[in-house]
């Protein structure tokens, strides 16, 4: 299975309807791939939090069309990052969509843990509750974003769930890129699943990023990593490692907290 990360750099010379075409013609480019992932909150910036209300769409907005597109045009399962989604009771969400290969929907995921404490997107926008999976013919696909990476809670659920490969789409901040690394390979050893953790380069709103998008398999070996600018990052890899290494060591079967059914 081949996987293509867009790391993209957020400018703020670059108005949202150019980086939207711009982004679009990369995945076009995508065309041998099976997979290609975006980062979170691209069309904005994930620091711009001034942008979010006036930026947000409707699920099936400008961002929904132009990515859909895409997908259907280069033939590609598209993870196209998260967008600011304004629901029809005109709450704000941090929310990703996956595109088949024929530009139809297949699912939608609001970000569960929100980043900002008692500022930025935790108090401009609400949380998702629902846990997401995406069943593709080599994998099933579990989603997070950014800020769900250190809560290691929501994989297990996923994991639970079925997931065998887990997508994260990001806007991480350079000054806590280790943090980004190491959990990105903590998530990928305790649920023996790849991990396919997708940044942005550039500037967000003052705030330096991290980049350094990076797949890691189930043992937690980095298979491939991108520098801080903006690059795609390609990365073949066997899907069918996940069944293999949850064979070999069985960790997973000796889960004992929070398997038990609850009190009455």
């Amino acid at each position: 299975m081949r996987a293509s990360l867009i790391q993209i750099a957020v400018d703020e010379g670059e108005s949202v309807v150019s980086r939207r075409q711009r982004v679009a013609a990369l995945v076009r480019e995508q065309e041998g791939a099976d997979l290609v992932v975006l980062p979170e909150l691209w069309t904005t910036g994930a620091f711009a939090f001034e942008e979010f209300g006036s930026e947000a769409e409707p699920l099936e907005g400008p961002t929904y069309e132009v990515m859909a597109k895409a997908a259907s045009e280069a033939g590609v399962w598209l993870h196209a990052g998260s967008v600011p989604e304004r629901d029809t009771d005109g709450t704000l969400y941090n929310t990703s969509l996956v595109f088949a290969p024929s530009g139809d929907l297949a699912a939608a995921y609001r970000k569960i843990h929100r980043f900002g404490f008692d500022k930025g997107e935790a108090v401009l926008m609400g949380a998702g509750h629902e846990k997401v999976t995406v069943r593709l013919p080599e994998t099933t696909l579990g989603l997070a974003t950014c800020y769900d990476l250190r809560f290691p809670e929501l994989f297990r659920g996923l994991v639970a769930d079925g997931a065998e490969t887990l997508v994260i789409p990001a806007g991480w901040p350079e000054r806590r890129r280790a943090h980004w690394t190491l959990l990105a390979q903590a998530r990928a050893v305790e649920n023996q699943a790849f991990v396919l953790a997708c940044g942005t380069a550039g500037t967000h709103a003052g705030v330096p990023q991290a980049g350094h998008s990076i797949v890691v398999d189930p043992w937690g070996e980095v298979l491939a990593e991108a520098g801080h600018e903006e690059q795609v990052l390609t990365v073949d890899f066997d899907p069918g490692r996940t069944a293999t290494t949850r064979e070999q060591f069985p960790a997973l079967k000796d889960r004992v907290l929070g398997l038990e059914p609850p009190r009455r």
